[in-house]
């Protein structure tokens, strides 16, 4: 069975929207573009003086778009009042071509969790919340069943990234949540807050981090929180991308690439078989099922590599992978015939 497609004009009307968020980014500039290259990586900074002090505001990874981005700021700025509009636009557009938007509680959060620089500094989107954006990466209409909520809200970012980069959020994630009514949940044994409960419903927050073995909980300092480390974690969110979630005029957030998350899913479904969270395993069966024929049919190269890249990672990956293709046969042959 095929699996429907938004229109060409809805396709670009998310593609313009996201263009002009980043776009909107880039035109906050204030000071210099000051370049820090670390273990290879280059990393872009706005330099600017407040007083007689010197501050540094992380900006991106310096990749080619963004250092094109940077170079047209003062246009981006002159421009702010046409684009605002034409983004509240485009996002009335969308809405009107059934892209579904995010409901308010969460829209609200991702709004001021992108405000106070959740994102900018490395922050990812994760689980279902991060799965409903790929309406738009990839222009795919989702129905009420791909989209039934968890519960869960999951933000990831890495140890490293986090500590290299000298910048932090300009507003705590834990203070924010507190004025939205959630509660922080101290864990068990060591008293560690990495996730907040919705007072008056059943919404979690959580914050993760990749683990290379021991899943203890770790600070992200730029982020101002603690997360809980997870094995395979660092596969999901290597690489990401921007999304636009559609609330308001939208709201410019930072999810994983959509093989990646396929793939990355059977290696959850398999880890949460048989236990407490198994109805979050079919969950899992079912996102990856879904995404594997899309990117099967729309971008075969980039899944492929996925799933030569996690089968690489070792026989652990590769057993967990195997075990969750066995109990979806369609998406094995996909992917066999893929490698073929």
């Amino acid at each position: 069975m095929s699996i429907p497609s938004h229109s060409r004009a809805a396709q670009v009307a998310y593609q313009d929207l996201l263009r002009l968020h980043l776009d909107e980014v880039a035109s906050e500039l204030i000071g210099s573009v000051e370049e820090r290259v670390r273990n290879g990586r280059h990393y872009l900074y706005d330099k600017f003086r407040i007083g007689t002090e010197m501050k540094s505001r992380y900006l991106g990874e310096g990749t080619p778009e963004l250092r094109a981005r940077l170079d047209r700021a003062a246009i981006l700025k002159a421009d702010a009042e046409g684009r605002r509009d034409t983004m509240a636009r485009l996002a009335r557009v969308l809405r009107a071509e059934r892209y579904i938007a995010t409901d308010r509680d969460t829209g609200s959060l991702l709004l001021a969790f992108a405000r106070a620089g959740v994102f900018r500094l490395g922050g990812t989107l994760v689980g279902t919340a991060a799965f409903a954006l790929y309406q738009g990466e990839l222009g795919v209409r989702f129905d009420s069943e791909d989209l039934a909520q968890t519960g869960d809200i999951d933000f990831a970012s890495f140890e490293r990234l986090s500590v290299a980069l000298g910048d932090t959020v300009e507003e705590s994630p834990g203070d924010i949540l507190k004025s939205l009514k959630f509660d922080p949940v101290p864990g068990l044994q060591d008293r560690q807050v990495w996730k907040w409960r919705q007072t008056r419903g059943q919404a979690m927050v959580e914050f993760l981090t990749p683990a290379f073995g021991d899943e203890r909980v770790k600070p992200l300092p730029a982020l101002g929180v603690s997360a809980q480390g997870l094995n395979y974690l660092n596969y999901l969110i290597a690489e990401p991308i921007p999304a636009i979630a559609i609330y308001r005029s939208g709201v410019l957030v930072q999810i994983p690439r959509p093989e990646r998350f396929a793939i990355h899913k059977l290696i959850v479904a398999d880890r949460r078989r048989g236990g407490p969270d198994q109805a979050k395993a079919r969950k899992d069966l079912g996102q990856a099922g879904f995404l594997i024929r899309v990117l099967a049919e729309d971008r075969p190269d980039d899944l492929r590599a996925a799933y030569l890249d996690s089968r690489a990672c070792g026989p652990r990956w590769r057993a967990r992978i195997e075990a969750s293709l066995a109990r979806l046969p369609e998406a094995a042959r996909v992917l066999e015939g893929l490698c073929r």
